[in-house]
């Protein structure tokens, strides 16, 4: 019963964690982020919440739910204030940049192949 409910947890946080990141994209990337990355995390994470519901009471659902979702924030709190102090606001820009045409180029190669 415990591996079954540490599942549903890592299944939570890692569907609402994809979820989250789409927020940290710009917004041309941000778009096709969403439109093939986002919309299976919902449907991950919704169906994840079903298995809850489904294997485990009404309560153990919720909190863990609440739990990934805090869980999810806060790790995104502290990397972001771990990658501040390490480095530069243009060293963060120019990353940033570099993963967001990274996941156009992926999916265009995706598309293509």
């Amino acid at each position: 019963m415990i591996l079954k409910y540490l599942s549903f947890l890592i299944g939570l946080t890692w569907s609402y964690s994809l979820i989250k990141t789409q927020s940290i994209f710009s917004k041309k990337a941000g778009l096709i982020f969403k439109l093939f990355i986002t919309k299976v995390s919902w449907f991950t994470f919704i169906a994840a919440v079903y298995f809850g519901y489904k294997n485990f009471s009404f309560q153990f659902t919720l909190i863990g739910i609440i739990f990934s979702i805090i869980l999810v924030h806060l790790g995104f709190i502290f990397l972001g204030k771990f990658l501040k102090s390490k480095f530069t606001e243009k060293q963060l820009n120019l990353t940033k940049s570099f993963f967001e045409y990274s996941l156009i180029i992926w999916i265009l190669y995706y598309f293509i192949y």
